[in-house]
Formats: structure tokens, C-alpha cells, sequence
């Protein structure tokens, strides 16, 4: 059975193995998820399974005596998502993804999945969204070198030549120049899983996993092949 799970970022620690080596690890609050949705080749045309993940709220409207409307949780769950996920008799999530996997048929809807499906010595991929950078010049967002920072210089951390004016008389595509860096999505491939702490429901990666503390975190089994 294929495997992935969602989870949220805790922060990095450090510990220590068998040998007495310190390891940098990254914790991932993994789980509980339920399985919401089972996709078939049948209804869907292809194989997936849908998981949810964090208790969200109900979208509460009230009216007071004037009529007027006032909406308590603005935004909990519509009424359209509460009847998906009462069709799987599952509680309403905050996150849903899904996951296309030749075995869906072997979950079940409902299914609960914790953070023990994976074990120590696992590779995965993590997947989640780079911490937001803002507006950055060329030699943080693409690593250039820098000028001369001498005062007669007048020329330290800019982007270098654009282009030359009379040929190609343009600006090549690609060129390396300030702007938005972060907030993308990133998969860091074959990490290593140090620990699993399955009463907590915590997974111990080696290293470090994108996203800021509290980012929503995707775990899958590593597409990469040990040799």
C-alpha cells in the first residue's frame, strides 16, 4: 500500500542516535487524517484517495429580530462542504488534498491515518509552501556576486548589465533581477525519517523540511529509487 499523510510543521530540534551522533531533525505534527473521498477509475476515471486533516468549524448564520443576518465562524465550513464530508461520516477539516494512488481501493472511507504508517529509516518527499521573502534584489534571490564596494565604485549590489543597446537591442528572458522571492511551492526529495513517535503522532526528518512553523506540510513515499 502506497503512503502519505499530512502534517503540520512544529519547528527543529536536535537529537541523538544509537552511536551518540547529533542529528538535525525537523518535527512534523502527522495526523490524524481521515480518509473523505475514495476516487474511482469507474466515477472519477482515475484512482485517488482524498484525506482531511485539522477540525474546522461549521459556517453559523444567525438572524436577529430585525432580520438582518450575522454570520459566526465567517470562515468555518460552507454547506456544501459539510455535506461532503458528512457523505463519508467523517468531522469537518480545514485541509483536504489528494493523493492519486494505483491502490485506492485498499482504503477505506473513514479510515484514520496516523503518523505510524511510516517508520524509522523511511525516505519521503516533503512538499509545502517556501517562507515569504518579499521584494528581494538579484544577490539574495539568485545568489550574484556583487561590486566593487569601494565609494568610487557606485556600482555594489545591482543586478549587472541588462542587455546591450544596439544587439540584441532587448532584455533576455531569464534574466536574473529583483523581485518577489518565497512563498512557492517546494518539494525537498529523500529525506530521511530519524523517529516516529506514534502515541504523539510525530515524525523526526532528517534536515530541514520548506515552510515557516504552523505550514501545512505533505509527507509521500520518495519517487527517488536507492540504487
Amino acid at each position: 500500500m502506497k503512503k502519505a499523510i499530512l502534517a503540520t510543521k512544529v519547528g527543529m530540534t536536535q537529537i541523538f542516535n544509537e552511536d551518540g551522533v547529533l542529528i538535525p531533525v525537523t518535527v512534523l505534527q502527522a495526523g490524524p487524517c481521515v480518509v473523505t473521498q475514495i476516487k474511482t477509475v469507474e466515477n472519477d476515471g482515475y484512482e485517488a484517495v482524498q484525506v482531511g486533516f485539522v477540525d474546522k468549524k461549521e459556517k453559523v448564520i444567525n438572524r436577529d429580530k430585525a432580520g438582518k443576518k450575522e454570520v459566526i465562524h465567517r470562515h468555518g465550513v460552507n454547506k456544501a462542504q459539510k455535506g461532503h464530508f458528512e457523505k463519508a461520516g467523517v468531522s469537518c477539516k480545514r485541509y483536504v488534498r489528494e493523493f492519486r494512488f494505483e491502490n485506492a481501493s485498499e482504503y477505506a472511507l473513514a479510515q484514520e491515518i496516523k503518523a505510524d504508517i511510516f517508520a524509522a529509516g523511511d525516505r519521503i518527499d516533503a512538499t509545502a509552501i517556501s517562507k515569504g521573502k518579499g521584494f528581494q534584489g538579484a544577490i539574495k534571490r539568485f545568489g550574484q556576486h556583487r561590486g566593487p564596494m569601494a565609494h568610487g565604485s557606485k556600482f555594489h549590489r545591482h543586478q549587472g548589465s541588462n542587455g546591450a543597446c544596439s544587439s540584441p537591442s532587448r532584455v533576455f528572458k531569464g534574466k536574473g533581477m529583483p523581485g518577489h522571492m518565497g512563498c512557492v511551492k517546494v518539494t525537498v526529495q529523500n529525506l530521511d525519517v530519524v523517529r516516529v513517535d506514534a502515541d504523539k503522532n510525530l515524525i523526526l526528518v532528517k534536515g530541514a523540511v520548506p515552510g515557516p512553523k504552523k505550514a501545512l506540510v505533505t509527507i509521500k513515499e520518495t519517487v527517488k529509487v536507492e540504487a
